[in-house]
């Protein structure tokens, strides 16, 4: 059974940066899309960014572009996402999941597993 496991989530101010990583375990994922969700107090969880098996095909979200970048390890089975220019509307738990099916995409059904999040927290 796979299993992901996310670290790095902390408290930033604005326009500060932060690195997120999510380790997986239990299954070979360089077959896998690998994508990055997020959700709010109050709000439904989102689609961030996602990265194909391979590594050359990424997805971003609008409100993320130019800001965060994702990018995969498939040695160390473990996916990253570099996060700039960070704003209060960031501020959410941070999820990684991983899609058997890679089709690259940022819908929440498409993705099989996930992990527990890590919080981000974006504030002065």
């Amino acid at each position: 059974q796979l299993q992901l496991v996310e670290s790095g989530g902390g408290l930033v101010q604005p326009g500060g940066s932060l690195r997120l990583s999510c380790v997986a375990s239990g299954a070979n994922v360089d077959y896998y899309t690998l994508g990055w969700f997020r959700q709010a107090p109050g709000k439904e969880r989102e689609g961030v960014s996602c990265i194909s098996s391979s590594g050359y095909r990424t997805n971003y979200a609008d409100s993320v572009k130019g800001r965060f970048t994702i990018s995969r390890d498939n040695g160390k089975k473990t996916v990253y996402l570099q996060m700039n220019s960070l704003k209060p509307e960031d501020t959410a738990v941070y999820y990684c999941a991983a899609d058997s099916l890679d089709v690259v995409t940022l819908k929440i059904y498409d993705y099989n597993y996930w992990g527990q999040g890590t919080q981000v927290t974006v504030s002065s």
